[in-house]
């Protein structure tokens, strides 16, 4: 399939997908579905919750033994149930008796052992992190910066932005913010990507309590899925701290090595030291000429902030 013929398809696959969903950019605009949404965890039991909404007044929620993903969890004890609704408390469907209420999600397993598990709000240990000595600072809040993109109101990077320099091989960080899109599904709740040299996207989603799959939040798009989906909710600013490795061509232009990647979401290292074996989705192709930092519009309001990069020596 022919590059342009393919960027139109994913675009209306995009628009479809997208543009026709609630999306909210704060909290307080988001409505009663949204303070339900979350991580509940405890550590007497062992067991976190991720309680995700999926519009009209409808949940589900998966649990995990040890705690939640990145911090514990058993992803292999992945259990989910869907509920809704019932006056003031949600309530869940399943053996599990499940019920939340004030920010406490309390439960009955079948075998008779109660829970009360609080909402939590973690945080990634890198957010705002401060650009070291030698850093090429490519959006700070203060204008676009190094990319040829739009600010919002609120001083935050738009999806669309294109950095204005060519980069080989560098060490990546950025701060992203998916929106509140409950009726929304898939590939149409919060999309973006960040392609490194516009060339290998590493995906951006609103992947929270999913699996997590190579074409959801964290994932090499094509290439890999994250090896823990560490997805925090809508709304909540997460990082990438990507370490990337440029390929190297000979002087005949033959490629001599793929280029490599490790990526850190919220602070959880999820690839570590992953060849890429060529351009994905709609990359560029690869040559031994740098390439520019894309933030990609897939039409969803998809937010950035704190970017910057350390080139590094081509090894």
């Amino acid at each position: 399939m022919g590059y342009l013929i393919r960027a139109v398809l994913i675009g209306l696959v995009g628009f479809a997908l997208g543009c026709f969903g609630q999306a909210a950019l704060e909290p307080a605009e988001a409505g009663a579905d949204f303070p339900v949404q979350g991580e509940y965890s405890s550590r007497d039991p062992a067991l976190g919750a991720q309680v995700v909404a999926r519009g009209g007044g409808t949940f589900s929620v998966s649990f995990f033994d040890g705690g939640l993903p990145g911090a514990g969890a058993d992803l292999a004890s992945r259990q989910v149930f869907e509920g809704a609704w019932e006056g003031s408390s949600v309530l869940f469907d399943g053996p599990w008796q499940l019920r939340i209420e004030a920010d406490m999600l309390h439960g009955v397993r079948p075998a008779g052992d109660a829970f009360s598990l609080p909402k939590i709000q973690r945080e990634s240990p890198t957010l705002g992190a401060l650009p070291p000595e030698g850093a090429v600072v490519l959006f700070d809040g203060k204008g676009p910066g190094g990319f040829d993109g739009e600010v919002d109101s609120r001083g935050l990077l738009e999806a669309g932005a294109e950095s204005r320099e060519a980069f080989g091989s560098f060490d990546l960080h950025l701060e992203f913010r998916t929106p509140f899109m409950p009726t929304s599904s898939g590939q149409g709740r919060g999309n973006s990507g960040v392609y490194l040299q516009n060339r290998y996207e590493v995906q951006v989603l609103d992947s929270f309590g999913e699996v997590g799959e190579w074409n959801e939040c964290g994932g090499i798009y094509e290439v890999a899925k994250p090896d823990v989906n560490m997805a925090l909710p809508p709304l909540a600013w997460q990082t990438y701290d990507i370490s990337f490795r440029a390929a190297r061509f000979g002087d005949d232009g033959k490629k001599l090595a793929a280029a490599r990647v490790t990526v850190r979401h919220n602070g959880v290292v999820i690839h570590y030291d992953v060849e890429l074996p060529g351009p994905t989705g709609l990359g560029d192709e690869e040559s031994a000429a740098p390439g520019p930092l894309h933030l990609q519009d897939h039409w969803d309001p998809v937010f950035y902030r704190n970017v910057w990069l350390v080139p590094r020596p081509l090894l």
